[in-house]
């Protein structure tokens, strides 16, 4: 039976992309066949793991340019039951795509949020007085194309070739080191890992709440290596903390340390320890 495995779509996004390069590594590994199964946002993406529809889930959780995906973060904070299986690193390359003949005539550009913020500089810079419309993926609008040569869409390489689109330009992103890492969770642990990923709200905003657990780990000598602070959304300035650290749960250090970590902590919730991959367009290419 294949290994159902859900992601942000239509097809030709980012999430699909990293859905399908681990499910090439989960095919090659185990042998495993597997079924991508598209959702539109990344909220139904978690809820379809979360609540069985799908074994495994693909979401991006942070951009090298715009930082951290904050309702990956919130989701999974709701669905707590869900494991970190591995991290996926894709280096991401933004085109914009359109039947116009030359930028003077595009008068609007639709895209993901993370995608028109990752291109901000070159929009201000080619397309200063066009209106940017906030889809709930990179592909969403591309249907929209054929139909208005003032619409450009910001997707990429791939989603061009799979829509049959020509670029306009490319690549547009503002930095050509960007990258996302994708989070594959399931319900179950993977078996060991290099980084392991947390979630804890404070039983109340005083000074040194938040020292205190930095403190656990340092003590320990274990690597803190990504903290991101959200708002408990019950009153302003209340906040839960996302913890990632560069070592195995199992571990007997990060025993002792999570077991003192409760006790400076309202809610504790461990995502589970996994390793790191990073992914190769160029070899990803070959592959699908």
């Amino acid at each position: 039976m294949a290994v159902s495995i859900a992601h942000l779509g239509p097809s030709g996004t980012n999430a699909e992309t990293a859905a399908l390069a681990f499910s090439h590594h989960l095919t090659q590994s185990t042998g495993q066949s597997t079924l991508l199964c598209p959702y539109s946002n990344i909220g139904q993406t978690l809820r379809a793991v979360a609540q069985g529809d799908t074994q495994m889930a693909v979401v991006p959780v942070e951009n090298s340019i715009e930082g951290i995906v904050t309702i990956t973060l919130d989701t999974l904070w709701q669905f707590d039951q869900l494991q970190i299986q591995q991290a996926l690193v894709l280096p991401i390359v933004h085109a914009l795509l359109s039947r116009a003949k030359n930028l003077e005539t595009i008068k609007t550009v639709y895209s993901h949020p993370q995608a028109l913020a990752q291109c901000q500089e070159w929009l201000e810079k080619f397309l200063p007085n066009a209106q940017l419309i906030a889809n709930n993926s990179t592909t969403e609008a591309l249907q929209l194309l054929d139909d208005d040569p003032t619409i450009g869409a910001i997707a990429s390489p791939r989603a061009a070739q799979l829509y049959n689109l020509p670029m306009l330009a490319h690549p547009i992103n503002d930095y050509p080191g960007n990258c996302t890492r994708f989070w594959v969770l399931s319900l179950d642990s993977a078996p060991s890992g290099t980084h392991t990923s947390l979630g804890f709200s404070v039983a109340a905003n005083v000074p040194g709440a938040l020292v205190k657990p930095l403190q656990v780990l340092a003590e320990r000598g274990i690597n803190l290596s990504r903290i991101e602070s959200r708002p408990t959304k019950r009153s302003l300035g209340d906040y839960l903390f996302f913890m990632d650290f560069e070592a195995d749960l199992r571990e007997p250090s990060v025993q002792a340390a999570l077991v003192e970590l409760k006790n400076y902590t309202e809610t504790f919730k461990i995502f589970g320890s996994y390793s790191v991959k990073n992914i190769q367009l160029e070899t990803l290419s070959s592959q699908i």
